[in-house]
């Protein structure tokens, strides 16, 4: 897969950038700080999946004082070339996505047109952070591969957010609870699909993570993942009805405390992984550099998954995270990128050398070569 053309406007601190060119291998995007070099890949991630990595917020990605953002892009995929465009609007008008110039209902349409990797500097604490950070990773990677689950995570995103503002309106609107058990029981019918999706790609994800994070220690290390979901399910790769009674009871144990507190305890929106190393919890015991060399696994892995699904290797994104590791990861997450397409963001090409071509952005402006 290659990202072969992309067209930027009103987007972020991008005013208008117009056709920028990719080669197949690597593209060093090199710029100091805050010249948008971050933003460029986040507008690619956005044409991969409907979503920003950096927020939920569409309006923040529209530029200061612009009326919409346009992103247009080419793509080599399929064994043809297609393109994919998203045009984001000020004010409560909806987005519009197109693929071949045909306009798309949802976000789901875009799976599989281009599918991206991104590795940035904070997933290497991602293994350290909140559960938040690590449902956003599995999120990011399922919406690319999975349509159906894309779908479902923006409804159980809709539901959440209705159930919350009626527990937390629950004094003085008390005539809203009378909808609670609707809203109950279908968000466990779509929490019941998320969980089924999570769970098996955590099964397929563990086992290549893990012999990424083996060939890194010198085999040294055996690194393992435990999915934490909803604590009435006893096998989250049961069958989804299965789970959907687990879930009703959860609900129904928590009913209380959720009226009390005004607050949605119980679905897959507090579901999390844990990674250990041997038989210890990396996140509670875990050295800086064994957390970094596991979060690399992880993208490696998610990389490698993406490439055994669609038979195609995904865009690898880089952003600025090659500084952040000391020479030895360096040199692994390098000796790991000899095929398919790169993008790397740095602010100093000179620690870089015998690359593809090298872009500079300055401004929100590609520079001449």
């Amino acid at each position: 897969m290659i990202l072969k053309e992309l067209k930027v406007e009103g987007f972020r601190n991008y005013r208008q950038l117009q056709q920028v060119e990719f080669l197949p291998g690597v593209n060093l995007i090199v710029g100091d700080n805050a010249q948008g070099k971050t933003n460029l890949l986040e507008a690619i991630t956005y044409l991969s999946t409907g979503r920003s990595f950096r927020t939920r917020k569409e309006q923040e990605l529209i530029g200061f004082g612009a009326e919409f953002a346009d992103l247009q892009a080419v793509i080599q995929s399929q064994e043809r070339e297609q393109t994919v465009r998203a045009v984001l609007f000020t004010g409560r008008k909806p987005r519009q996505l197109y693929v071949n110039g045909v306009k798309q209902k949802t976000a789901a349409r875009l799976t599989g047109i281009l599918t991206t990797v991104l590795f940035c500097p904070e997933d290497l604490l991602v293994l350290k952070a909140g559960g938040a950070a690590r449902r956003k990773l599995l999120d990011m990677a399922l919406c690319q591969l999975r349509p159906g689950y894309e779908k479902a995570l923006t409804e159980y995103h809709r539901l959440l957010e209705q159930k919350s503002r009626i527990l937390r309106d629950r004094a003085e609107q008390p005539g809203l609870l009378a909808v609670l058990p609707d809203y109950n029981l279908r968000m466990a019918q779509v929490g019941a699909i998320l969980i089924a999706y999570r769970a098996r790609y955590l099964e397929k994800f563990s086992r290549v993570t893990a012999k990424f994070h083996r060939e890194f220690s010198g085999g040294k290390e055996t690194l393992a993942m435990e999915y934490h979901t909803v604590s009435t399910i006893q096998d989250p790769l049961a069958d989804k009805q299965t789970i959907l009674e687990a879930i009703l009871a959860h609900q129904k144990s928590h009913e209380r405390a959720e009226l009390e507190s005004g607050q949605c305890l119980t679905g897959p929106h507090k579901d999390d992984f844990e990674v250990t190393l041997g038989e210890k919890s990396l996140k509670s015991f875990g050295s800086q550099g064994q957390t970094r060399t596991a979060a690399i696994s992880l993208k490696l892995a998610e990389r490698e998954l993406v490439r055994q699904d669609t038979g195609e290797e995904p865009v690898l994104l880089l952003d600025d995270v090659l500084s952040e590791l000391d020479p030895g990861r360096q040199d692994f997450v390098l000796n790991q990128i000899q095929t398919g397409q790169v993008l790397i963001t740095c602010c100093e090409k000179d620690r870089l050398t015998n690359f593809g071509q090298v872009l500079t952005i300055e401004q929100g402006r590609l520079l001449e070569k």
